[in-house]
């Protein structure tokens, strides 16, 4: 929200410089997010009156003939589409010859024939504020002609305040007015008040019953559409435009001026908070306002900016008296508080006027609104209909309930100064409105709560600033707060308003005591494994992908993938229409991104939803070289290579890792046949790893080897000891099967593991061989077996294990290949 610095001031006489205020906000809550210097206008633009204006024929120009004063009289020719309508006395802003505003200077030119000398400008073109819609017009007796505007208009800072949603008290001038005199404990001056009624008003005011039930739904019960509604008249109302201090307070404000009787409406909005609304008494039928919810389902209103909106029960609406009297009103809604079609509907309640009751041009007689409505209500309202006003904000995050009448009298009251009204003698007030109640709070409490050691006294003091009434002995607290304050509800409520007005830099510094309940010990490790799994997989080289959870049947049946079992009621696109069975088939889909002979290396931890059920999985993928050729060699890819990452991953983690070839119908569909692996992870099968089949890097216009991982997580951890490492040396000794070619490395190694024994500490292959020697469909694979005892162990032990060894490698029909 915008406020001009000037007009605070106004409120609170002794308010601090501009340039202090930045703290202060901060800690009363309410931050500032910007403070800008808006200019005064230059010297050259001078307030000159309207001795007449005159259309010239054929264009859309208007001739405005002027009185500068010491100048004289002066003609200028404006398109302005308000110019035509300016009457005599009327006051422009006239840029004078020689002025220069953004840069460029202005003369006296010709237009359309006629010597225009200067231009009269709108607020934008003088850079005081942002309408451009028509040049700025005054009323007569503004200033005496040739009076310079910087006069009137002087330089000022505009505050841009940050209003959290709970405090919608400070959506006004004197709402934030309020804040900063309590907390700098200075006098607050309060606005001038508006005349005070005497007796009833003219108009009768119909409000619907409090906990209406629309539809007869119990579900849609509310507790008010309108509890409080206030109602005056003004008659004679000279229309046309603003003062110039009200005209510059709302440009400040970031408010666009249109006529007295509209901007009257927005200063007291933003003045008090409160909005209001102003309706042509000609079409108040009967002097009678009725406020109900809706008309028949489906019919339209025609709201005062030329839109068109559906309305239906559950919709407040303010109506007329049209062709019926009060009582009837009352008996024949008394039940369902609904609208009969046909009514003539004043405005959508709290949102927007409508086009039946609008003020028009020649509208001298108007009846002010000023009423407090269901937030609640007004929210789905607005929210259905696409329709948020100024007044639909103060009004859904909470208005005083008690302010409506004040409101409507400050409304007459500037109608009657500057447009002449007279103001009827009495005011109609219907409705009683919920206030907040009393609440009952320990300073003890308070003070254990926020930490800091404040006085009972001071806490009073504070609550009394804030304008609440705070009685009860000793250290019990017993506190009304004022109508405006509809956030304070429990005791921590007033511990708040203490800790903002006694000030947050006050908390003592001291160091947390965290105390862990025993359900939160370990509650992290989950989350912990998953980033350490990140951050080794990006040192590894790989890069995360964050895919749509949403796949379809057909992208599926192209990976070769489980078909989606649970499918999306309304999916947003044809191909997210159901949840993904597997991770790869997004990691195929990301790698496109990739053009062909550019190294992917990708990874996603995220979740599936196959028919056995919901689970977690890893996903990696590598096309490409690993390092590509420059002006050194690169490293090409392969099988080898993406099998050499996840190895590096699994020393990384601590892992034992195996990889057993899988042959046949073992193999899953996504697979290469001859190159598809299973991923045992500490002892646990954890998932498969291996190439892509040709047919479905071809259905996903992959050109290349790509290579797929999808494993479980979390990935199955093992129990942790440590030993002094041994001082024996070790014993290595070289063996080399022959076996069929279909034989897998890991089916070797385990027989050899199995039946070495306990001082076996590791076997690594190290040749591969195929040839004539060895017979046709045979390979030799030769490994190192590395020994290792608590004492040096000699050949004399060893050799009886090879033996052992070799026995079972040829029980199990292969054979050994001699040197």
């Amino acid at each position: 929200m915008k406020l001009p610095y000037s007009w605070l001031q106004e409120l609170i006489p002794n308010l601090p410089p501009v340039t202090e205020l930045e703290p202060i906000f901060a800690n009363l809550g309410l931050p500032l997010e910007g403070v800008d210097e808006t200019p005064t206008p230059p010297e050259g633009v001078l307030l000159s009156a309207v001795l007449k204006a005159e259309a010239m024929e054929g264009t859309q120009l208007t001739k405005l003939t002027l009185d500068v004063g010491p100048q004289g009289e002066r003609v200028i020719a404006t398109g302005a589409p308000n110019a035509a309508g300016l009457k005599a006395g009327m006051v422009v802003a006239l840029v004078t010859p020689g002025t220069t505003l953004d840069g460029t200077e202005y003369a006296v030119r010709t237009l359309q024939g006629v010597e225009s000398w200067g231009m009269a400008a709108s607020a934008r073109e003088l850079g005081i504020g942002e309408s451009s819609s028509g040049i700025l017009v005054f009323p007569a007796g503004t200033a005496k002609p040739g009076t310079s505007m910087r006069e009137l208009w002087p330089s000022d800072h505009v505050l841009d305040i940050e209003i959290t949603p709970n405090r919608a008290d400070a959506l006004s001038a004197l709402g934030v007015a309020r804040d900063l005199a309590a907390f700098l404990k200075l006098e607050l001056k309060q606005p001038p008040a508006g005349p005070v009624p005497h007796g009833d008003g003219e108009i009768r005011i119909s409000l619907p019953p409090k906990g209406l039930t629309i539809e007869r739904d119990p579900s849609k019960k509310l507790r008010f559409g309108c509890d409080h509604f206030a109602a005056r008249t003004v008659g004679g109302v000279q229309n046309g435009p603003s003062p110039l201090w009200m005209q510059r307070r709302l440009s400040l404000c970031g408010l666009r001026s249109i006529d007295l009787i509209v901007d009257t409406s927005n200063y007291v909005m933003m003045e008090l908070g409160q909005p209001t609304a102003l309706y042509d008494r000609r079409d108040v039928t009967d002097n009678q306002i009725l406020v109900a919810f809706g008309l028949r389902q489906g019919e339209e209103v025609a709201d005062l900016m030329g839109g068109t909106n559906t309305v239906g029960p559950e919709d407040l609406l303010i109506l007329d008296g049209r062709e019926r009297g009060i009582s009837t009103v009352a008996e024949a809604f008394a039940d369902a508080g609904q609208a009969q079609p046909g009514a003539g509907v004043l405005g959508i309640a709290g949102i927007m006027g409508g086009n039946h009751g609008r003020v028009r041009g020649d509208t001298t007689d108007v009846v002010i609104e000023s009423a407090h409505f269901d937030a609640v209500l007004l929210r789905r309202t607005s929210t259905r209909l696409g329709l948020k006003t100024d007044a639909v904000y103060r009004y859904e995050r909470g208005v005083d309930p008690l302010l409506s009448p004040r409101a409507a009298d400050r409304v007459a009251g500037l109608l009657a100064e500057y447009g002449g009204g007279q103001i009827e003698a009495g005011a109609t007030v219907v409705g009683e409105p919920e206030i907040p109640g009393e609440i009952t709070a320990s300073s003890d409490a308070i003070r254990a709560l926020l930490g800091m050691d404040i006085d009972t006294a001071e806490m009073r003091a504070i609550l009394v600033r804030l304008g609440c009434e705070v009685t009860g002995d000793g250290d019990t607290l017993k506190v009304l707060p004022p109508s405006w304050r509809i956030d304070m509800n429990i005791w921590q409520d007033v511990a708040e308003e203490v800790a903002r007005l006694h000030g947050y830099a006050e908390l003592p510094e001291t160091l947390p005591t965290l105390q862990i309940h025993d359900s939160n010990i370990g509650a992290s490790a989950g989350n912990d494994d998953r980033q350490n799994l990140r951050r080794t997989l990006a040192g590894l080289g790989f890069q995360e992908v964050v895919t749509y959870t949403f796949s379809s049947d057909e992208e599926a049946g192209r990976a070769r993938a489980e078909a989606p079992g649970v499918r999306l009621r309304n999916p947003l696109t044809t191909d997210r229409t159901a949840l993904r069975t597997a991770l790869y088939p997004s990691l195929l889909r990301s790698a496109l991104a990739y053009p062909k002979g550019e190294r992917a290396l990708l990874f996603e931890l995220g979740r599936i939803f196959p028919a056995s059920g919901e689970a977690e999985r890893l996903g990696l993928l590598m096309r490409g070289p690993l390092a590509p050729n420059t002006y050194q060699g690169g490293v090409t890819g392969g099988y080898s290579v993406f099998r050499g990452l996840l190895e590096a991953l699994g020393a990384a983690q601590g892992a034992a890792l195996e990889i057993r070839q899988w042959r046949g119908e073992h193999v899953p569909s996504a697979l290469h046949l001859g190159i598809a692996g299973e991923v045992v992870w500490n002892g646990q099968s954890v998932g498969w790893i291996g190439a892509v089949h040709p047919e479905i890097a071809q259905e996903f216009g992959l050109k290349g080897e790509t290579f797929i991982l999808e494993i479980a997580v979390p990935l199955p951890g093992r129990a942790w000891a440590f030993r002094d490492p041994s001082r024996a040396p070790a014993a290595w000794r070289d063996l080399a099967v022959i076996a069929p070619q279909d034989v897998g490395y890991g089916e070797i190694a385990t027989l050899l593991k199995a039946e070495a024994g306990e001082w076996l500490e590791s076997v690594e292959p190290f040749d591969v061989y195929t040839g004539e020697q060895i017979g046709a469909g045979q390979r030799s694979v030769a490994v190192r077996l590395v020994f290792r005892g608590a004492k040096t162990l000699t050949d004399a032990e060893v050799d009886p294990v090879m033996d052992r060894l070799m026995g079972a490698v040829r029980a199990q029909g292969w054979s050994i290949r001699e040197k």
